[in-house]
């Protein structure tokens, strides 16, 4: 689940002048249940008054609104709790709309004037989002704009989710991401009405939480040697490398994130990644471990600690596990739990569970005393049995348990909810039990996967390109879905660095999950989809918001003619994109030949370039492929015929 993931960073500037209007359709994501357009447009007046509630849980809702229409504009916003002339009212409904629920909205933009309404503050803010989604981009500026016809279409949308749980996995572990990066990427995703951020807070590369019963958590477990590079491949770090690159949050920072995350209709989910993923917990406590003093630990810096030769689990090279065989064990967990408790208000807390190694186990004699006492078959069973034990511990503390599907194996704790990421098999046997069911597989919602040719994205073991992630279904078929509480992309962060290349990762395939969890099936359309991506591209270019242009570059395709040429076919995800090449090593524009059919390789040639084009306008970035990368992957496809 968690392995190399990618490295590449676009750089827009920030645009200080636009001409535009509201010329364009519409193009709100997620796409609304109920749109209707109607005649005429609303325009945004010099001087703006909004009528809101004085209720705390409005306050966000009213400064990004007020925020959204004076920055980028330069017009004067009021704020009056009564204005019957008001240019946008936000309104609580007096008697509850039982089709809206707690985060639905009724938008109704007029020439006139613009009304939200909606059951609560949560429904009014996601309104609020699809409302500035109709005026022009650049009403995401961070400064003021130029030029610009700031104008809405009149329209009439009623709107609400189909699932209450719509996430975006963070992890901050593999690489430590400061309380102000975490809170932009909040900022980020509740635009696209997501309402759950799992913090994914330690792993072997680091600790990243106070906890105030072990302090050596974060003195020594927090901090590794700086690495770059292809995580997995780096040498351990040598005696003299300093150890002084990561971080972690303190208790106080925490609560900081869960209130500004509060404040934005977002909960927290922490997850503690047990008794697998544990090596920064046994450097900073060797006596949690089954092999204490064998071998002198430290937090991985990305030198390759497992084996995945013989398929999953892995064989650890190094001892990265909690002994489950061990009192200790359960005594430091249920410190550590009760102190999460205190600091996350949400009602489940994630305790791992995913990619644990066995083979240190199956040579302790504690485990091998464990499984006789306890009557245990096999490995799968010790970690039912640790796993059980660690659920009555967060039950204790007044919170529901849930973990990767791994958590199946051996029997599945009486009340745990399975998170689904090795396809939804996982899931699906977990709804069949009746357990709860978060669908994140990696088939549809991993975004730490390259999303186009491996020649232009860092290379990691798989793809998920947007028109896959666009058809995830979080209910398979067969399943009832009163068991799926929703879903959500991960994005793990082992060769991810810093927060523009996090944003990259996640954005446009966040679009795809985000419709997936909260558009109804029906609505879903690859097409249109693409058509409102492309509308968001300007939207986040205007708002400095980094993101991949992977979805324009050409998909190759190599295969060998039978008297052993090249032969290469191109196509792309979008429709409308015309792409052109050159076998000569000069740099492609739209003056040279255009692909129209599958192409065979010059023989002395040494180099395709290919780049994309909308009309008169490049999408994509020049790919430069060697012959002796095509040939690599012709062989490569034969083999596997």
């Amino acid at each position: 689940m968690k392995k190399l993931l990618i490295a590449l960073c676009l750089s827009f500037l920030s645009v200080a002048s636009f001409s535009q209007s509201s010329n364009t359709p519409i193009a709100i994501i997620p796409q609304p249940v109920s749109v209707t357009q109607t005649n005429g447009k609303f325009t945004l007046p010099e001087n703006i008054v909004i009528e809101a509630g004085t209720q705390p849980e409005m306050k966000q809702v009213v400064a990004f609104l007020k925020d959204r229409l004076s920055v980028p504009t330069g017009r004067q916003v009021t704020v009056n709790a009564s204005a019957p002339s008001a240019t946008v009212r936000l309104l609580l409904n007096q008697k509850a709309d039982a089709a809206l629920g707690k985060e639905g909205y009724q938008l109704s933009v007029k020439p006139s004037a613009i009304e939200i309404k909606a059951n609560g503050a949560a429904g009014l803010f996601y309104g609020v989002q699809s409302l500035v989604q109709l005026f022009p981009a650049a009403i995401e500026s961070p400064s003021k704009v130029a030029n610009v016809t700031w104008e809405a279409p009149c329209v009439e949308i009623t709107d609400y989710p189909r699932f209450g749980w719509r996430g975006l996995m963070f992890d901050v572990s593999r690489h430590f991401f400061t309380k102000d990066e975490v809170k932009i990427y909040i900022d980020n995703m509740v635009r696209y009405k997501y309402n759950l951020l799992h913090l994914h807070l330690t792993d072997d590369e680091g600790w990243r939480i106070e906890i105030k019963s072990y302090p050596n958590l974060t003195k020594a477990g927090a901090f590794s040697a700086k690495k770059v590079g292809y995580f997995g491949t780096f040498d351990p770090p040598a005696p003299e490398e300093p150890r002084n690159y990561g971080g972690f949050y303190t208790q106080e920072d925490i609560k900081e994130l869960v209130q500004y995350a509060k404040d934005r209709f977002v909960n927290i989910l922490p997850e503690i990644d047990v008794p697998g993923h544990s090596l920064a917990a046994v450097v900073s406590y060797p006596e949690l471990s089954c092999t204490p003093g064998v071998e002198k630990y430290q937090v991985r810096s990305g030198e390759e600690i497992m084996d995945w030769s013989h398929g999953h689990p892995p064989i650890a090279l190094v001892d990265n596990t909690l002994c489950p065989a061990n009192e200790k064990v359960y005594e430091f967990l249920n410190k550590v739990v009760t102190e999460l408790a205190q600091l996350f208000p949400f009602e489940y807390m994630h305790m791992g569970g995913d990619e644990c190694p066995k083979n240190y186990w199956e040579k302790s004699d504690e485990i091998k005393a464990l499984m006789k006492k306890e009557k245990l078959k096999d490995m799968n069973e010790v970690q039912s049995y640790f796993t059980k034990r660690l659920e009555k511990i967060v039950m204790s503390k007044g919170k529901k348990f849930i973990g990767w599907d791994e958590i199946l194996q051996g029997g599945l704790a009486p009340n745990a909810a399975v998170m689904s990421w090795r396809g939804i098999e996982g899931g699906i046997e977990a709804a069949k039990q009746k357990h709860e069911v978060v669908m994140s597989p990696t088939t549809f919602a991993y975004i730490d996967y390259m999303q186009g040719d491996p020649i232009i994205e860092p290379r990691v073991y798989a793809t998920l390109r947007l028109n896959k992630a666009y058809t995830f279904e979080p209910v398979p078929d067969g399943v009832d879905p009163k068991y799926i509480k929703g879903g959500q992309a991960n994005l793990w962060t082992e060769q991810v660095y810093n927060m523009r290349h996090a944003q990259y990762m996640t954005w446009p395939r966040g679009f795809a999950i985000a419709e997936s969890v909260w558009s109804p099936k029906e609505k879903k359309n690859w097409n249109n989809f693409f058509q409102r991506t492309e509308q968001h591209f300007d939207r986040l270019k205007a708002a400095d918001v980094n993101y991949a242009p992977s979805v324009y570059e050409p998909i190759i395709s190599v295969s060998q003619t039978a008297d052993k040429q090249l032969k290469v076919e191109l196509a792309t995800e979008a429709e409308g994109i015309d792409i052109y090449y050159t076998f000569d090593n000069s740099f492609p524009d739209n003056h040279y030949p255009k692909y129209k059919e599958a192409l065979t390789f010059p023989k002395e040639a040494v180099m395709l370039r290919v780049i994309t084009y909308k009309g008169n306008e490049p999408k994509g970035r020049l790919m430069s492929i060697p012959v002796e990368e095509l040939q690599k992957r012709a062989e490569m496809k034969n083999a596997a015929h």
